[in-house]
Formats: structure tokens, C-alpha cells, sequence
């Protein structure tokens, strides 16, 4: 199983955490997430995008990769980021790590969730999150789901949807098999009391988790 790191524009914090969840991955990086391959050390091997919001040449750190370069016009029907997912699939990706998907950019960012919600509704066997070095996303598939949480840990359930059935342990607002419409604010800010146990049965939703800060 092929494992990238797809560098996005949006904002990220080089912690230890971000660094040791890159490590070891292929990296592709979308148009000026180029910058975030020299502050985590990594070197892509494509570059995509239409190169609106990039330098007209790589940094000079990564003129030593052995790097592709694919570029598309600006007026297209999807995003960098669509476009470095699929180059990632078609290159065998079947974990993928979104880093520079939050923050930033409302519009951006919620773009970056709905493309994580679909792709995982379209292929179940696909893994991805989005990380930035400070918050965890987690798209949640229908089923039962268990994330390392650090006691403390702040995290919001953000719905695309009702969702029905819905089950939260290891938390200090625990729920069981409960219905949430979409204009509830029941799923926000939340605190883990350790591991976090998550079960769905019907619906759409993401999964924000605050980084523990001892290992930022």
C-alpha cells in the first residue's frame, strides 16, 4: 500500500508530530504547497497544479529532487488539490495525508472536507486525513471508528448531514446511538478522556482533533 503526503497551499506548524506523520511517505505537492516540502525536509516527487500561487521555479533547497512538474491551466473544474489526489491514486496512493488543508482560506478549507468526504465514500478501502501540524481531520465512514486522543484533547464532530446512531466513547460528553440533525450543535467541542470510540450509522461528518500539545 502506497502511502503520500500531499502538500497543500493552506498554513501549517512544522511540529515533531507533523514531521514524524510525513516521514516515510511519497509526497506530491500541489501548486505553492511546494513551500511546505522545504520546511518539513521532503522531496516531491511531482509537482501539480496551475501554478497561480507558486514561484515560477522550485525552491532553490529542492533543485536536487528529481521532481515532474505538471502544470493545467487556471480556468479547470477541479482544485490543485483534486488534481494532486488523483495523480496520488493513480500512482497506487491508498493512504493519503492532506497537509496544508486546513486553515487559511475558509473556502479552502472547506473544499478540502468535502473532497475527503467523497473520496472515502468512493473508495471504502482508501485511507486519508488531513493534518496541519496543529489539527487532526478525520473523515468518518459509516461503522465504528477508534482514534488515539491524548486525555484533554479538544474535538468537535462537524456535520455534513443528520446523522443517525451516533456514538461517542472515551469522552467527557458521551453519546449512545443518537440522532443528530444537521442544525445541531451537540457534536462541538468536546474533550477526550483518552482513545476516542466513534460509531455511525447513517450520515456525514468530520472529525476535528486537536494535536496533544506535548508532542507538538
Amino acid at each position: 500500500m502506497s502511502r503520500f503526503a500531499i502538500l497543500l497551499a493552506g498554513p501549517i506548524d512544522p511540529t515533531p508530530a507533523l514531521r514524524q506523520a510525513v516521514a516515510g511517505r511519497r509526497v506530491i505537492a500541489a501548486d505553492g504547497g511546494i513551500a511546505h516540502a522545504v520546511a518539513l525536509g521532503l522531496c516531491p516527487e511531482l509537482w501539480i497544479g496551475d501554478f497561480d500561487s507558486a514561484p515560477p521555479e522550485p525552491p532553490a533547497a529542492l533543485r536536487d529532487c528529481a521532481m515532474a512538474r505538471e502544470a493545467f491551466p487556471r480556468d479547470k473544474d477541479r482544485t490543485d488539490g483534486e488534481l494532486a489526489i488523483e495523480a496520488a491514486k493513480l500512482r497506487g496512493g491508498c493512504d493519503l495525508l492532506l497537509v496544508g488543508a486546513l486553515g487559511g482560506r475558509s473556502d479552502h478549507a472547506f473544499s478540502h472536507l468535502v473532497i475527503a468526504l467523497r473520496e472515502v465514500e468512493a473508495d471504502p478501502a482508501l485511507r486519508l486525513a488531513l493534518f496541519d501540524g496543529i489539527e487532526h481531520a478525520l473523515p468518518l465512514r459509516p461503522g465504528w471508528m477508534e482514534i488515539e486522543a491524548a486525555p484533554g484533547a479538544q474535538f468537535s464532530l462537524l456535520k455534513f448531514t443528520d446523522l443517525t446512531g451516533l456514538t461517542v466513547e472515551g469522552a467527557r460528553f458521551p453519546l449512545a446511538r443518537v440522532d443528530i440533525p444537521f442544525p445541531s450543535i451537540l457534536t462541538q467541542s468536546n474533550e477526550a478522556t483518552g482513545p476516542i470510540r466513534l460509531g455511525l450509522e447513517t450520515g456525514r461528518a468530520i472529525l476535528l482533533l486537536q494535536a496533544d500539545p506535548a508532542r507538538r
